[in-house]
């Protein structure tokens, strides 16, 4: 393909965890019963079923995608959630002041700063050759978003991230840029 393709990038569905508004990071937590019966209601439009899917390795991912998907789908590392380290399991509430206002360089205690998540998805960003799907975590979208608007973390994001929706990007030669988001819901 020549000239930029697009990527889809889609949350994973709900879990025990997301109802109670907890860090979940790389703990293998599945979708609810109710997450799995959400996504199961989700239609994705047509023309992305014939693009190439990845999904990150962890089980709620895995799940959403096999969901929306009956094709083949590549099982991709660096898709996986941001690392929350000590705060895995925190709510924001729970969380230190002092950190949630560093943006880009918030690094948990033995855990991964957002600037981290987009050093470790540049290279895999810079591989996409063609359209592409893929189902991921709040802080891998929030990641890609801000490679592609220059958002700092500070702040609410420029673009309103709706859960329940796909978000579109173009992306040529490994940078992203911004498109649109298409809701999944029937």
């Amino acid at each position: 393909m020549t000239g930029p393709c697009h990527l889809v990038l889609i949350r994973h569905g709900p879990t025990a965890w997301s109802a109670e508004k907890r860090l979940q990071g790389r703990r293998d937590i599945p979708l609810s019963q109710a997450g799995a019966a959400m996504v199961a209601t989700w239609r994705v439009p047509p023309a992305w079923r014939s693009w190439r899917w990845h999904t990150s390795p962890l089980t709620r991912a895995r799940a959403t995608a096999a969901l929306l998907h009956s094709g083949a789908i590549d099982v991709t590392a660096a898709l996986i959630e941001m690392d929350f380290g000590a705060w895995e399991g925190l709510t924001s509430a729970d969380l230190p002041a002092s950190e949630t206002s560093r943006g880009l360089t918030m690094t948990p205690p033995s855990g991964e700063s957002p600037a981290m998540v987009q050093a470790r998805l540049r290279p895999w960003l810079s591989t996409l050759a063609e359209d592409t799907v893929a189902v991921t975590h709040k802080g891998v979208i929030r990641a890609v978003l801000g490679l592609a608007t220059g958002w700092s973390f500070l702040g609410k994001p420029p673009v309103r991230l709706d859960w329940t929706a796909g978000h579109l990007f173009a992306v040529e030669a490994g940078l992203p840029r911004y498109l649109s988001s298409q809701s999944l819901l029937p």
